[in-house]
């Protein structure tokens, strides 16, 4: 399989990362275009064998998925200078760009994604919603396997995507937040700020392997913790004082 990514920013980058840190495309089928030939240098420092160009209508030719990792507002004139078959897979990044806005974009009609990756992508973590218009189901399944080596990666219908972008590409910001607060509790109760962070962070993915690996809820994970009378109820109950389950919801719907 052939994959041209047309972008080699934060996300772009981390993408052309992932892949060849993976096992379903060789290096040498990687081609990655940008204007910065700066990002372009320090990619192929690490990964001599990708292909790098400024020129993205020679690098869409004759590749099997180009994945657009551009800016919303260039979408449309990146896009309509491709010189697509009806063969090739195109995957967008770029939030609130419908399938009707990239079909209109496109001269032929050809196999659409729209791919709502987070941060973590570059950890090979992410969590990344994949929603599909004109694809098979074996395409379909490319895509999953694909991005499911930079972590876990889920179909999903495009009127999800809103919700499933707060969720998980605003949702890191919102664990950052947590974390950076947690945090500086840690600092004022006197522990040194570097093993503070440290002590969080492993907690919020200790929390996220019981969630993951296992058949259980939140809520029975924390009755496990939450003795009567103990220091974690306390905890909890001035969390939700505050009104810390409100603001999480008010902050989802926000970012929506």
């Amino acid at each position: 399989m052939k994959i041209t990514i047309i972008g080699a920013g934060n996300m772009g980058g981390a993408i052309a990362r992932g892949l060849a840190q993976g096992t379903l495309v060789n290096n040498s089928d990687i081609t990655v275009c940008d204007l910065s030939s700066t990002k372009l240098e320090e990619l192929n420092k690490e990964y001599p064998e990708i292909h790098t160009s400024s020129d993205n209508v020679s690098a869409a030719k004759g590749t099997d998925l180009v994945i657009l990792a551009v800016k919303p507002w260039l979408i449309k004139d990146v896009i309509s200078s491709l010189p697509l078959n009806d063969t090739q897979m195109v995957a967008s990044l770029a939030a609130g760009i419908s399938f009707a806005e990239l079909s209109q974009y496109t001269a032929v009609q050809t196999p659409l994604f729209r791919v709502v990756p987070n941060t973590a992508i570059s950890q090979l973590a992410s969590l990344t919603a994949i929603a599909a218009q004109d694809a098979s189901p074996g395409q379909q399944q490319q895509l999953l396997d694909i991005f499911n080596e930079m972590g876990i990666a889920m179909i999903v219908p495009e009127s999800q995507i809103p919700a499933v972008t707060a969720l998980t590409s605003c949702g890191i910001a919102f664990v950052l937040t947590y974390i950076q607060a947690a945090m500086q509790a840690g600092v004022e109760m006197g522990v040194y700020p570097q093993d503070a962070m440290r002590m969080v962070a492993q907690s919020v993915k200790g929390a996220a392997e019981l969630i993951l690996n296992n058949d259980t809820h939140p809520s029975v994970e924390i009755d496990k913790v939450t003795t009567p009378g103990g220091i974690t109820i306390k905890g909890i109950n001035e969390l939700e004082h505050a009104g810390f389950t409100s603001a999480v919801i008010r902050a989802m719907k926000a970012s929506k």
